[in-house]
């Protein structure tokens, strides 16, 4: 399946709980910091909640080229 690598861009500080309780379900606690999870609509979903405070790039794109 594929991946996803989603980068928390800016602060959830004085966001909306339920925007501070999506950054920490994926595992996001500080800007610059970066996870990978499974491409699913799930996860979709989340990044759909927060898009204005993350940078979300196919994990598989980075692996490819590492390779070349």
């Amino acid at each position: 399946m594929a991946k996803l690598k989603i980068t928390q861009v800016r602060s959830a500080l004085g966001r909306g709980a339920k925007q501070q309780g999506t950054m920490r379900a994926l595992g996001l606690r500080r800007p610059g910091q970066s996870v990978l999870h499974e491409d699913k609509p799930e996860i979709r979903g989340m990044i759909r909640r927060i898009e204005h405070l993350v940078r979300v790039e196919s994990a598989d794109d980075q692996s490819k080229s590492k390779r070349d």
